[in-house]
């Protein structure tokens, strides 16, 4: 079956930059994602377009077709409160972290600039904007979406969303 709109298409990737690994979701659960519905990035979904089930490849993605150009006006002041903490303890935040924030859209990661009391500078563009990046993907199944998932606009079950 050919990856098409209306398809769940799950995978394995390892993600590279430079020839060093990022990310590798082979630990794991396959990642599964409704195709045509914006919910992978540009140029992961527009790769993966026509392919089947079995099908192993790489691609190298410039920023403008994985996580976008660098937005040299993206820092921005925000209160402590708003950072999401893994626990109750109190944080050292340092420059550098990739902390995740509560925000109008729902939790968002961005990497922290300079840390005060009070308040954190942080840089809003996603962590891997600017970056040519290379992903290896090996597709594991591909099948038709439900109802259900075409009307919510997402995968269900393992690797996708769970309600």
């Amino acid at each position: 079956m050919k990856i098409e709109k209306n398809k769940v298409v799950s995978f394995h990737y390892t993600l590279m930059e430079n020839d060093q690994v990022l990310e590798d979701s082979h630990d794991g659960h396959a990642i599964a994602y409704l195709h045509g519905f914006n919910n992978m990035i540009e140029g992961v979904e527009e790769a993966m377009a026509g392919r089947e089930q079995g099908e192993n490849f790489s691609v190298t993605l410039p920023p403008e077709k994985a996580y976008g150009l660098r937005n040299e006006n993206a820092i921005q002041r925000v209160s402590i409160n708003h950072v999401m903490k893994p626990s109750k303890k109190k944080m050292k935040y340092k420059p550098g972290m990739i902390i995740q924030l509560n925000s109008n859209e729902g939790p968002r990661e961005v990497v922290v600039v300079k840390a005060g009391l009070k308040t954190l500078d942080v840089d809003t563009d996603h962590p891997l904007a600017g970056k040519t990046l290379s992903f290896n993907i090996e597709i594991t199944d591909v099948r038709e979406a439900t109802a259900e998932e075409i009307a919510h606009g997402h995968a269900h079950g393992d690797g996708g969303h769970h309600h």
